[in-house]
């Protein structure tokens, strides 16, 4: 057991109690416990299996390649629609965790055979991705801007497609995407600097 996850659990204020049984679950499973991403987080053969989390709302396990589950009983749940790979199982009592102890160690099992099998997820193609109108217009009215977006990797063109139609409103993508062009232009993605 890695003393850092002993560390999350003694400082945890929400949901300590059922992350504790969780990690109990987990380590029945014969994977590997360490600390990544400030979260307990278990592996086989250095490979990410499942990580646990709490929110305001509940506390969870996160399957790095949740998507390849068979979701048999429905239960795994995919946090944003962009969400592609991770899945959540959710939880808020300490009885939802025991009356699932079996189903979430088959998804775990599940979850080590697909790795072992060397499973992927088939990603969305930067192509598939929503191209918000406003950003549309922006291509017509300038075709060098049009020119340098395309030019970007389509990582950084995903990053701020994502960013863009996460707005509500039409005047904040245009907005948005007004800021966005002298990084674009210096083919710079949505996070750099």
């Amino acid at each position: 057991m890695d003393k850092r996850v002993n560390v999350f659990l003694k400082r945890a204020k929400q949901w300590k109690e059922e992350m504790e049984l969780l990690r109990e679950i987990v380590m029945e499973c014969d994977l590997e416990e360490d600390y990544k991403w400030m979260h307990p987080c278990y592996t086989n053969n250095g490979n990410n299996i499942v990580l646990i989390h709490g929110f305001k709302e509940y506390c969870a396990l996160l399957f790095h390649k949740g998507a390849l589950i068979k979701d048999k009983k429905g239960i795994l749940v995919q946090q944003t629609k962009n969400t592609q790979v991770a899945r959540q199982m959710r939880f808020t009592t300490i009885e939802e965790i025991q009356k699932l102890k079996n189903t979430i160690k088959e998804y775990i099992k599940e979850a080590i055979q697909n790795e072992k099998d060397g499973k992927e997820v088939k990603l969305k193609k930067t192509s598939e991705y929503e191209t918000p109108e406003e950003l549309l217009v922006a291509f017509e009215d300038d075709a060098e801007f049009k020119k340098a977006f395309h030019k970007l990797t389509p990582g950084r063109q995903r990053g701020y497609l994502l960013h863009f139609s996460s707005a509500k409103h039409s005047n904040t993508r245009a907005s948005r995407i007004e800021k966005a062009k002298s990084r674009i232009y210096e083919g710079k993605g949505y996070n750099e600097r």
